[in-house]
């Protein structure tokens, strides 16, 4: 039996770093079995080039990505979302807009690598741990049994896993 593909959309206030990280990761890892987005509430405007340069040392998809606002996918012609899972805390405690067909949402905070200060060995790393939980989380995401979880029981295991580090 053949598995939908589900689209997810990972929300962060600028949409730079950690949503973006998702994004790729998850476009990466899914092999095909989701489509993903990502878009922030502020849109910082431009993706940070230590997140860009992190996915390509990684060999991750860097095509296509830009920072850009959630209205775009809370309009009538937007893809319609099965999950959405904000990523930063204060995308959390946001007022989001009302997302078509009530997708099942998640938070999984991940400390913001773009605010930290110092070297740029400082900031790189501060991305590589970001990635990491990201990794870590994704990978139990991919490995859900989705065709055989209710739709009650999915949203608590993906809840679950933004408590995991």
């Amino acid at each position: 039996m053949e598995l939908p593909v589900f689209n997810v959309l990972f929300l962060c206030t600028g949409n730079s770093a950690r949503s973006i990280l998702a994004e790729s990761l998850l476009n990466d890892m899914g092999r095909g079995r989701f489509k993903t987005y990502s878009a922030g509430s502020m849109p910082a405007g431009q993706v940070n080039p230590y997140a860009l340069e992190l996915l390509a040392k990684s060999h991750l998809p860097t095509e296509g990505l830009r920072s850009k606002s959630w209205e775009e996918f809370a309009v009538a012609d937007a893809p319609q979302m099965d999950f959405v899972i904000t990523v930063c805390d204060n995308a959390a405690g946001e007022v989001c807009p009302v997302w078509p067909g009530q997708p099942m949402t998640a938070h999984w905070g991940i400390p913001d690598p773009v605010a930290v200060e110092g070297s740029d060995d400082a900031k790189r790393h501060a991305f590589v741990l970001a990635m990491s939980q990201l990794q870590r989380r994704l990978s139990a995401f991919v490995s859900l049994p989705f065709a055989a979880l209710d739709s009650m029981k999915l949203e608590h295991a993906v809840r679950e896993i933004g408590k995991t580090s």
